[in-house]
């Protein structure tokens, strides 16, 4: 019986001890420190129906390709930020906003997903600012996992998911 008490402080800080791994994340673009927390509270998430955008009926979301990402990274490599300057290019030569919505694909808690989609929106955000666009031009939303563009569980999967998408305003 006098084990007890112990057997449950114990229990607590191994507990503790798992949920530390995921903290603050550096500037490097991994994303093995996001915070545990769900930053991006009051996203709402959208309704599934089939064949509404996701961004909703004012947004274009396939004038542009979408920007992928690396395993457990939020950074915009060389080899995707062409795209990113596209869209830069086409907002300096008008008038619309753009929305860029971030996704992961399905590995991570539902918290570490979200996180790390809003990351991903936010560097692209970054980009989109450092190519000359407005920064009151631009919303970022995070996803997480959900809306996969592909439901396979492999890596080739995995890989088309891990993405930022452009909704430009009509």
């Amino acid at each position: 019986m006098k084990l007890r008490p112990f057997f449950f402080v114990a229990l607590a800080l191994v507990s503790l001890a798992g949920c530390k791994s995921k903290n603050n994340a550096g500037n490097n673009g991994d994303a093995t420190n996001l915070p545990d927390s769900d930053y991006v509270n009051g996203t709402p998430l959208p309704q599934r129906d089939e064949g509404v955008s996701f961004m909703g009926p004012n947004v274009d979301r396939n004038k542009f390709p979408p920007v992928h990402f690396g395993f457990d990274s939020y950074s915009v490599s060389s080899e995707e930020a062409g795209r990113v300057r596209q869209v830069a290019e086409y907002l300096q030569d008008s008038n619309k906003r753009v929305i860029v919505a971030g996704f992961c694909d399905e590995r991570g808690t539902a918290e570490y997903n979200r996180a790390l989609g809003e990351k991903r929106a936010e560097s692209v955000r970054e980009s989109l600012i450092a190519d000359g666009v407005s920064a009151e031009r631009i919303q970022t939303v995070s996803f997480g996992s959900e809306m996969p563009v592909d439901s396979g569980s492999n890596e080739s999967a995995w890989a088309r998911n891990r993405r930022a998408e452009f909704g430009i305003t009509r």
